[in-house]
């Protein structure tokens, strides 16, 4: 027998049959009304060679051969029913699913710490791991399923196919290190433009400040730069230089050193940071818990997901 000639709604109409032994009672289990149901039986004897149930009274008794289908017959429906046509649970305490979040070092700084925290309570046995790809790999690590979820500042991201949700505004502050020979409780254009600056160019990623400068004309004196926020740390704190940074390294930095935060004396662009994931699993409850977890901890509004263009 082939089953690619097998009609499965058979397989449905057998077990309404043998859990009513009726033609009326198992169409209307089914949603068959009689001359369809008695059709439906009619294809069953054909597909068996059987005859499969016979009139006994006010019943329709199984043959013996019915007898024999009738437990793989219904464990077939069963297993179609509920591992199937069932969308599976997704149970965080009990996972063991490997999450893959898109972020550049500024974003495992920031977020991992407190993602760590919740998955210990909540998804003990996951795993998180971190990666970071230029910003026009990230497309393609979100649709092929290499990543869950990008975290940033990801502009390539706001188009069609891709959902985003923003979760808070990020603006630029300067660092310098506490006793700074010449930076005060404040500063000046002119101050901030004279100082020595310690620049973070990170490979691949959008240079936003250092665009708004150009743009308006502005030079620095620039004495190092660097590709990765962290290595700002120590630098910062044994030299007198200044290095312009986003709010939430600032605010990591100042927790692991003698730092002072000063406004930058311009009215410099502010990133909004937004969370993205590919419309393939807007729907896969793993990445829709995931999701979840990074708005509530993360958050500034609570704002609804949409995105760039439809998917």
């Amino acid at each position: 027998m082939d089953l690619r000639t097998i009609d499965l709604n058979l397989l449905v109409v057998f077990d309404a049959m043998m859990d009513c032994r009726s033609v009326t009672r198992a169409g209307e289990m089914v949603g068959l009304s009689q001359p369809a149901m008695s059709a439906a039986v009619a294809r069953l004897r054909a597909l068996f060679d059987d005859p499969l149930f016979v009139r006994s009274g006010a019943e329709m008794k199984p043959t013996p051969r019915a007898l024999e289908l009738a437990e793989p017959i219904k464990r077939v429906t069963e297993m179609i029913r509920c591992e199937v046509l069932q969308r599976s649970g997704f149970v965080p305490a009990t996972t063991d699913r490997i999450f893959t979040i898109l972020t550049p070092d500024i974003g495992e700084i920031h977020f991992l710490p407190r993602l760590l925290e919740h998955f210990a309570r909540e998804a003990p046995s996951a795993h998180l791991r971190t990666i970071a790809k230029p910003r026009l790999a990230a497309a393609e690590a979100l649709e092929s399923g290499a990543a869950s979820l990008a975290i940033g500042y990801f502009p390539d991201l706001q188009k069609a196919g891709f959902y985003q949700q923003k979760l808070f505004d990020n603006p630029h502050v300067c660092i310098v290190r506490r006793g700074h020979p010449t930076v005060g409780p404040g500063m000046t254009l002119d101050e901030y433009l004279a100082a020595s600056h310690a620049v973070v160019h990170p490979d691949g990623r959008e240079h936003v400040f250092e665009q708004f400068l150009q743009e308006r004309g502005l030079r620095r004196k620039v004495l190092v730069e660097m590709s990765h926020f962290m290595s700002l740390l120590p630098v910062i704190e044994s030299s007198d230089l200044v290095a312009a940074v986003p709010r939430d390294l600032a605010d990591v930095c100042s927790r692991y050193a003698d730092l002072h935060i000063l406004d930058i004396p311009l009215e410099v662009p502010v990133i909004a940071v937004h969370q993205f994931w590919h419309s393939r699993f807007h729907k896969d409850p793993a990445n829709a818990w995931l999701r979840g977890v990074v708005r509530s901890l993360f958050s500034q509004d609570g704002g609804e997901a949409g995105t760039g263009a439809r998917p």
